[in-house]
């Protein structure tokens, strides 16, 4: 475990941790504001659109996972890192001895740099060993959910992962951000929140015996909340055992304002698990309120019709919902269908007036079951206080 020299580790108990409890790592200002304030500010996971220090990624490692494809891959990396950075700082994870390789491929970058840091990990999908951030007034802290390879040791999908489960306690120690213990275990993937409280989960990814064994929904959902500073859940089916996250809710439905959601349909050509998937998803949304009582506008986001798309594979992920916002932008999947990719664009641009879209062709990622959300995490800047 890395020293605790520069940072608190943190557990969290029945309730959201207090803003309070982050203690000498907490900086002056926010000490002073929580002190003076009554009510006790906790922290909580803030939505993906408010304004990031910087974007996270990781330079694949292993061709025992990704085959004669490794260096395709690093190249849909390099890319999404590039377009990344010319709205915000990008860091990409790399095994020392890969650094150089990562430093050749992703360049300068465009109006940000994109710096390289000597972390050891497996693969490339930082959003799910990655720290989940949490905030409060003056202060960000990292959540570890404690990676456990998706929980699939001992099945076909399993691939290493113990450089990967180090890797979040590594990188906040390097910046100095507080470090807190979840009590569940799960990946950025299966969180979605509108930043006002409320959470999308799917039930297949998190109450699973191959995560949280022995926990009921009740108490996953209780320990969520706590980690989070989650008011309310809403729960989705989801499906386990098709896919190596078991369903992720970030390829499936998201938050794109308080109250309103965009839902993944699966294009011609999908498999029908997804489609019933898409179809229990929709009914469970539409009879839902979020933390605030507001019942959910939901936006349907078609996929691509799979016959016409570059990509191929049972594992091909050709998902527009599994995009990724930057700071003034949202960076999302070009398929290859060009009507459905002209169609995502116009439905990702109105759901995001404020935004740019930006389309990049990610087949060799899309082909190991992930996206460009998967391949990124936001570090948010702190709250003013106030």
């Amino acid at each position: 475990m890395p020293s605790t020299t520069r940072r608190r580790l943190l557990r969290f108990g029945a309730a959201a941790l207090p803003l309070t409890a982050l203690g000498p790592a907490l900086p002056a200002t926010a000490q002073a504001a929580a002190t003076r304030d009554a009510a006790a500010p906790t922290l909580r996971m803030p939505v993906e659109t408010d304004r990031h220090l910087r974007t996270y990624m990781a330079w694949p490692a292993l061709s025992s996972v990704w085959g004669g494809k490794l260096d395709a891959v690093r190249g849909d990396i390099a890319d999404v890192a590039y377009e990344i950075s010319r709205f915000e700082p990008v860091v990409m994870l790399a095994r020392p001895g890969q650094a150089a390789d990562a430093r050749y491929r992703c360049g300068r970058g465009a109006h940000h740099a994109i710096d390289v840091i000597e972390i050891p990990n497996d693969d490339l999908w930082i959003r799910d060993f990655g720290p989940t951030f949490v905030v409060g007034p003056g202060a960000v802290a990292g959540v570890d959910t404690h990676f456990n390879g998706w929980g699939k040791t001992g099945t076909p999908y399993a691939q290493p992962f113990a450089n990967d489960a180090a890797a979040a306690g590594i990188l906040l120690d390097e910046y100095q951000v507080p470090r807190i213990r979840a009590g569940f275990v799960g990946e950025g993937g299966s969180l979605e929140t509108d930043g006002e409280g409320t959470l999308l989960a799917t039930v297949s990814s998190l109450v699973n015996a191959n995560r949280n064994p022995g926990m009921s929904q009740d108490q996953v959902e209780q320990a969520v909340k706590a980690a989070l500073g989650i008011d309310k859940v809403i729960w989705v089916p989801g499906l386990a055992g098709q896919d190596i996250t078991d369903c992720h809710i970030d390829c499936l439905a998201r938050f794109t304002a308080p109250g309103r959601v965009i839902l993944d349909k699966p294009g011609a050509g999908a498999d029908q698990k997804w489609i019933a998937v898409y179809e229990v998803t929709k009914r469970a949304l539409e009879s839902a309120t979020d933390a605030r009582g507001r019942r959910l506008a939901i936006t349907e986001l078609p996929g691509p019709d799979r016959r016409r798309i570059r990509g191929g594979g049972a594992e091909f992920l050709s998902s527009y919902t599994n995009y990724y916002t930057a700071n003034g932008a949202v960076i999302a999947p070009r398929f290859g269908d060009g009507h459905a990719d002209g169609v995502a664009y116009a439905i990702l641009q109105a759901a995001h007036p404020g935004l740019r879209v930006v389309q990049i062709g990610i087949d060799n990622i899309a082909g190991g079951g992930g996206g460009i959300h998967c391949a990124t995490q936001s570090h948010p800047a702190a709250p003013p206080v106030v």
